[in-house]
C-alpha cells in the first residue's frame, strides 16, 4: 500500500522559512514519476505549488517562483519543499501528491498545515 506522509508544517512569521518533507512508502518513486506539492487554503480550491514532472522536470506555480524550491532524495524516497520569504497568503494545508509513470492512480498524503502570521 502506497503511503505519503508529510511533515514540517507549522506556524511562522511573514518572511520566515519552513521545509516540508514527504516520505513515501509502499513503492519507490523514480525520476520518471510525478511527485510534488499542492496546497489548499480555506474556501479555495486545491492548487499546484511545485512538482517534479516526467523525467524530473520541475514545475512551479507562478506565485512561488523564486521563493520555494522542490528537491528530492531518491535514496530516502522523500521529496522536500523549501519555502522562503513566506507570506500570509501562503497559509494553507500542503499536500504531497504522486503518480507513477504509466499508471492512472494518484496518491495523496494527509496534508500538513502551514500558517504564516503577519
Amino acid at each position: 500500500q502506497v503511503q505519503l506522509v508529510e511533515s514540517g508544517g507549522g506556524l511562522v512569521q511573514a518572511g520566515g522559512s519552513l521545509r516540508l518533507s514527504c516520505a513515501a512508502s509502499g513503492t519507490t518513486f523514480s525520476p520518471i514519476d510525478t511527485i510534488g506539492w499542492y496546497r489548499q487554503a480555506p474556501g479555495k480550491q486545491r492548487e499546484l505549488v511545485a512538482t517534479f514532472t516526467y523525467a524530473g522536470i520541475t514545475n512551479y506555480a507562478d506565485f512561488v517562483k523564486g521563493r520555494f524550491t522542490i528537491s528530492r532524495d531518491n535514496d530516502k524516497n522523500t521529496v522536500y519543499l523549501q519555502m522562503n520569504s513566506l507570506e500570509p497568503e501562503d497559509t494553507a494545508v500542503y499536500y504531497c501528491n504522486a503518480k507513477k509513470w504509466g499508471q492512472s492512480q494518484y496518491y495523496w498524503g494527509q496534508g500538513t498545515q502551514v500558517t504564516v502570521s503577519s
